[in-house]
């Protein structure tokens, strides 16, 4: 095998993160007399930053303590069951065909380590990682590359054969920084931002061309971006 190892970024890459993220942050605006639902293409484009950034652009004008915000919006998250849908087309099978032919996985990803652990349990993924690394207080979120090569050191990894899988410039420049190549993923969230910074980035077009990626039957060109976020 070429590659031994992969990193995947979370939301966006492995699951359709703002589906849920909306249904949350409709009820709160709701709750603060928006007359309107919260755009889904802002969440989208929010979701790699994460955080206060993220509440205070979606909740543009109906948040008076973002920093309380969030922490509401943590809350709910945590207490209700994560959609089974949540996770995109051929996520499950690929996983389990990766796991299958050895290759070790971990998470990386600067949502909360608390709800990365939620979310994968809730959906059955947990199984496939052998390390998960969402954001926690002293550690530093993406593009640093600190985040990166404690996922190495958790898979007893090296560089040369390990794999970033991504949707944004964040992961981009953390796989970059880490010394990882990277690939993005089409239907990403943050893929057309990143390739309009970088058209040369390579793209995995559906989640099963991982296994020819990493057996070496295809290599890490860059491939033709395909819009429907969700085809695969």
């Amino acid at each position: 095998m070429i590659y031994r190892s992969i990193i995947f970024d979370l939301d966006g890459t492995l699951i359709d993160s703002a589906e849920l993220t909306g249904q949350i942050i409709d009820e709160m605006l709701a709750e603060r007399g928006a007359e309107k639902a919260a755009d889904r293409n802002l969440i989208k484009a929010m979701d790699a930053v994460g955080g206060i950034p993220m509440i205070e652009a979606v909740m543009a004008g109906f948040t008076a303590d973002p920093a309380a915000d969030l922490e509401e919006f943590r809350a709910r998250h945590r207490s209700i069951p994560t959609p089974p849908t949540l996770a995109f087309p051929g996520v499950r099978d690929t996983l389990g065909m990766l796991r299958d032919i050895g290759v070790s996985m971990a998470i990386c990803s600067n949502k909360p380590q608390f709800l990365c652990e939620k979310i994968l349990g809730d959906l059955g993924l947990d199984i496939h990682f052998d390390a998960v690394l969402g954001s926690m207080p002293q550690r530093p979120r993406k593009p640093d590359p600190v985040i990166a090569n404690l996922a190495l050191n958790a898979l007893g990894a090296n560089h040369r054969e390990t794999l970033f899988c991504g949707d944004s410039i964040v992961d981009a420049d953390t796989a970059k920084a880490a010394g990882l190549e990277i690939c993005l993923v089409k239907w990403g969230y943050g893929t057309p931002h990143a390739l309009g910074m970088d058209p040369d980035l390579p793209l995995v077009i559906k989640m099963a061309d991982l296994i020819d990626l990493v057996h070496g039957r295809t290599g890490l060109n860059p491939l033709p971006a395909i819009t429907d976020p969700r085809g695969q």
